[in-house]
């Protein structure tokens, strides 16, 4: 069934159904198995998994296999239940860095270290979670709106661990972080300005699972605060926002409220 020969005369569009249809039932198969069922040489069934998994139809599971990505599992099946972080982020990256034409991260707590997947401007897709891919919480606005909402435990770790200068723009005081932190508990913003990187400005916002809780926050990289940051800050918005209704599987959270002004944020 594997062979060539099975391939002759048939359309694309006949290779790519035979391949979604092995997932009909909910299964995983590896790409050996894909091959076997939808008839098609490994090179081609390759070739076609690859692109259906780019467009996020299939997904890779930590075992290498493959499954009907969250698009498939939505249609026809009426599941209510909240999607989660690792299926909704990607989505919610490639549309903000496409609106703002700037890197897009998502970062969540891992360790009092930051945990991201970012989306540079440009074809290239969404990187994935990695343990090489780190921030350190306190000179960036991903690990500030991360840490403004976190256990007052986590807080002072993070402090007891050392405040590390990066460039001469860090924040190294207490203080001056436990301040920080608390505007952005009132603003839902965190601004950090060339605090990780000499030439590098950044926004974020907090996103908020279905029990209020914070669970990851997105940012946005920014080259001139004074200018961007307020059609920044609402395209944040309406992506933070829009992923915590999602993940909370409710058209309200009560953590929204008016939008911030950047006046607010910058004093």
């Amino acid at each position: 069934m594997a062979g060539n020969s099975t391939e002759s005369g048939r359309s694309v569009t006949s290779k790519i159904t035979s391949i979604l249809m092995t997932f009909t039932e909910g299964s995983e198969h590896s790409l050996t198995e894909i091959a076997r069922l939808a008839g098609l040489p490994i090179s081609t069934a390759h070739r076609l998994t690859s692109e259906l998994a780019s467009w996020r139809l299939l997904e890779r599971t930590d075992d290498g296999l493959y499954r009907a990505g969250l698009p498939l599992r939505m249609i026809g099946t009426g599941d209510a239940c909240p999607p989660s972080i690792a299926e909704r982020a990607p989505c919610v990256l490639e549309d903000l860095s496409a609106a703002t034409k700037s890197r897009a991260r998502l970062g969540v707590l891992s360790e009092l270290e930051v945990a991201y997947i970012e989306k540079q401007p440009g074809h290239r897709p969404v990187t994935g979670f990695s343990a090489a891919a780190t921030l350190p919480a306190h000179p960036t606005a991903l690990g500030r709106a991360l840490l403004a909402f976190s256990p007052a435990s986590t807080v002072e770790l993070t402090i007891m661990r050392g405040l590390r200068p990066y460039t001469p723009h860090t924040v190294t005081s207490p203080e001056r972080l436990r301040r920080a932190l608390g505007v952005t508990r009132l603003t839902r913003v965190a601004v950090t300005r060339f605090e990780l990187e000499p030439t590098t400005s950044a926004v974020a916002m907090p996103v908020f699972g279905p029990g209020g809780d914070v669970v990851a926050a997105i940012e946005l990289t920014v080259r001139d605060l004074g200018r961007e940051l307020q059609p920044v800050m609402a395209a944040l918005a309406i992506a933070s926002r829009s992923l915590s209704r999602e993940l909370a599987g409710d058209a309200r959270t009560a953590r929204d409220g008016d939008p911030v002004r950047s006046d607010q944020v910058l004093t």
